[in-house]
């Protein structure tokens, strides 16, 4: 587990710049990995690494009550664009319904570029959190809330 959490903390720190303070430290990734949550990580050429190898990104989620939260989901910067995000998504979900999830959430800040892969994928806005994030300089972003439902599609 120290080896797929140094992997993690890795793409965290280049995925997630200090613009929007969401990059976590490694006591926060671990104590995730240690609760009841559930990660996958994808290599650059879209299958999981091997012991090792360098992750190009990673997924963590929550399952409960018939409902799976994705917490965070990234993909570094250098392998972007290549179907890597995608692929992990897909990943994630058939993961998520295999442990009887009927329906996928996931929370993200106005403005992040994966929105277009989530609305892609087939995920749909359920909510908004006015002002709920602060970046370190102070600035505020609002939050939206997005779900997939199995059922629906």
């Amino acid at each position: 587990m120290k080896d797929d959490l140094d992997r993690i903390m890795a793409v965290m720190g280049a995925a997630f710049g200090p613009a929007h303070g969401e990059g976590g430290t490694p006591r926060q990734g671990g104590d995730l990995l240690l609760g009841r949550s559930y990660y996958r990580l994808i290599g650059a050429a879209g299958q999981v690494p091997e012991p090792g190898e360098d992750a190009a990104g990673f997924s963590l989620s929550r399952h409960g009550f018939g409902e799976e939260e994705l917490l965070l989901f990234a993909i570094a910067p250098e392998h972007r664009r290549k179907g890597l995000g995608k692929a992990l998504l897909a990943n994630f979900s058939e993961d998520a319904r295999a442990r009887g999830a009927d329906r996928l959430l996931l929370e993200m800040r106005r403005g992040n570029p994966a929105e277009f892969l989530y609305r892609q994928f087939g995920f749909a806005q359920i909510g908004l959190r006015p002002d709920y994030y602060r970046t370190p300089d102070g600035k505020r972003i609002d939050a939206i809330t997005f779900a997939f439902d199995f059922a629906a599609k």
